[in-house]
């Protein structure tokens, strides 16, 4: 199955997988042409991370595709560059052309496939799909137009080569504008992007024509990502990490029948709960199993309860998500940064003495205004997801992303694709774990998720949710959905979610206000109002911040994979077998 919200990118990996191509394949032939499709969101100028779950040896394995900052500046200069005095902290804004790390994906899509691929495939025929979309043109969906048109002006604010991404119109201002839902939209220069990876591989990258544009347009916009940035990512190519899990059987989870779609048993519960796994720092993932375990914790000790179907969406409910959430956050936020330049003490945070430690920050009864990062033990110092499953069962948990819409929106001349702004994320406060410095990688908010069942190491779930700091609330309501609420894939998406701080970090203080979703009672705004949340409610476009995820699930009947998936209603796509 392929779950992703652009039909056509679906059709791309659904098309790999009929011509012999396993999940890793079609993983990488969707990114492409969710590149093609969801410019706003997507595309070769950003990061990726990935989970594979291998079959044969039951194996959850993980890639890390992000980059790093030029090497060629200092946290000195960035300082300077944005007024900050002795004392002062702060970070660098998003449309700054400072925020441009080195774009990660294009090498990710090359590792996954050697990696993890069928080695049945060539990559140029895992990228024709893609190639023929931009070549020949597809119609624009509606979620997609509504959020280039909301960027049309900070592209042609951004760089001079604005024009590869805007549709011709003599009647526009400049001659140029956002496609609008079900025109005719081709990018052949990004075609040609492809094909140049597609022939030469990373080297078609990160040196020749698409490297030269890259670097100069951001060394003439005052940036300093280099030539020498691009070919040191080359050379090292994506890290092959090793991914984090935390075991959870809160809930009754382990001793209970899982349900199969017309609500009768479909398998034998598997008594020792899940295993979730998660990409490790520098991605987020952390703050999703903290938050899970923290649950657990609240649940032994009788601080919560155990909910039933009923409590869903309950303000007891939304509570206890909430403040665990909020105090997960709080570590997040200090201890997640590169691991490769600081400790980021990854199995303490997660461990059972660590967690119960910061369960004792929880009350019942009141939000907690105020949290502050722990101290664990041995501590010395937009995005598209999408999910793919193969016939021999293995499973690719995907995530792809620019960082905020278009990222910078600058676009390498002859290229096609927009700069990502993923090093609006770090810190310029000289005493943070997640301090700027040359050829470091920042927080990362884009983590793929993964389910297995511990007592036989079968795949449960594939999925995720993105957007910005959305994605580890939406992974633990959307598992929470299923596994305690007995939701199905499609059901656990189409749920109503909150979201805290509204998923980005220049929204306000992350950790303050409550959006809740239309569909939630108004009642249980209140009563949350009444415990000390700032509450808010969302509905509309607006919706769009409670991420868009994907969930493909599975379970073996008469020796078969038996897959169920969802797409989320928050985005253009659906959920496709093959």
């Amino acid at each position: 199955m392929v779950s992703c919200t652009q039909p056509l990118a679906a059709q791309a990996g659904q098309r790999i997988l009929r011509a012999g191509g396993n999940a890793a394949d079609a993983a990488v032939a969707v990114a492409a042409a969710m590149n093609m499709t969801e410019p706003c969101s997507t595309g070769i100028g950003g990061d990726m991370f990935c989970l594979f779950y291998n079959s044969k040896t039951k194996r959850v394995e993980s890639l890390n595709g992000s980059g790093r900052s030029a090497k060629a500046s200092s946290l000195e200069q960035m300082r300077r560059e944005f007024g900050l005095k002795d004392g002062e902290s702060g970070g660098i804004p998003l449309k700054s052309v400072h925020t441009v790390t080195t774009p990660g994906a294009a090498a990710g899509w090359v590792d996954t496939v050697e990696k993890f691929g069928s080695g049945k495939l060539t990559l140029e025929e895992i990228l024709q799909p893609a190639i023929e979309l931009g070549e020949e043109g597809f119609p624009i969906s509606e979620v997609t137009a509504t959020g280039w048109r909301m960027s049309e002006g900070k592209i042609k604010a951004a760089s001079p080569n604005y024009g590869e991404m805007l549709k011709s119109d003599s009647n526009a201002p400049s001659g140029k504008r956002a496609p609008r839902p079900g025109e005719l939209f081709s990018n052949p220069t990004l075609a040609n992007t492809f094909r140049l990876l597609a022939k030469h591989g990373k080297a078609g990258f990160y040196s020749g024509q698409v490297a030269e544009a890259l670097a100069k347009v951001v060394g003439d916009l005052g940036g300093h990502l280099g030539l020498d940035d691009l070919q040191q990512h080359a050379e090292m190519g994506s890290e092959t990490t090793e991914p984090i899990c935390l075991r959870f059987n809160g809930q009754e989870i382990g001793s209970v029948d899982s349900k199969g779609l017309d609500g009768q048993p479909s398998r034998t519960a598997h008594e020792d709960g899940v295993d979730v796994w998660e990409h490790p720092p520098n991605g987020q993932g952390l703050v999703a199993l903290m938050a899970l375990g923290m649950l657990e914790e609240l649940e032994k000790r009788g601080t919560i309860r155990t909910f039933t179907k009923e409590d869903h969406n309950s303000a007891e409910y939304l509570h206890a998500a909430i403040e665990v959430l909020r105090i997960a956050f709080a570590d997040g936020a200090w201890f997640i940064a590169d691991p490769k330049a600081v400790k980021v003490p990854s199995a303490e945070l997660i461990s059972p003495e660590y967690l119960a430690s910061r369960a004792d920050l929880f009350d019942p009864k009141r939000a907690e205004k105020h949290i502050a990062h722990g101290s664990p033990a041995h501590q010395r110092s937009d995005t598209v997801y999408f999910a793919t499953t193969d016939k021999e069962g293995n499973g690719c948990s995907f995530i792809n992303s620019n960082y905020t819409g278009f990222g910078t929106c600058i676009i390498p001349k002859g290229c096609g694709f927009t700069l990502q702004n993923r090093g609006a994320n770090f810190s310029l406060d000289p005493e943070h774990p997640n301090v700027y410095a040359p050829g470091k990688r920042p927080y990362h908010t884009i983590i793929p998720a993964m389910v297995t069942n511990p007592d036989d190491g079968s795949l449960h779930s594939v999925y995720g949710v993105m957007g910005g700091f959305m994605q580890p609330q939406g992974h633990v309501q959307v598992l929470l959905n299923m596994l305690v609420f007995k939701y199905t894939p499609q059901a656990a998406l189409d749920a109503p979610r909150f979201c805290i701080g509204a998923g980005m970090p220049d929204a306000g203080d992350l950790l303050d206000t409550v959006y809740l979703e239309d569909g939630i009672d108004e009642k249980v705004a209140q009563e949350l109002r009444e415990m000390g949340h700032n509450v808010e409610l969302v509905s509309g476009f607006q919706r769009g911040m409670f991420g868009r995820g994907q969930v493909i699930r599975c379970h073996m009947e008469d020796g078969r994979h038996v897959f169920s998936a969802g797409s989320d209603p928050r985005g253009d796509g659906a959920a496709f077998p093959v």
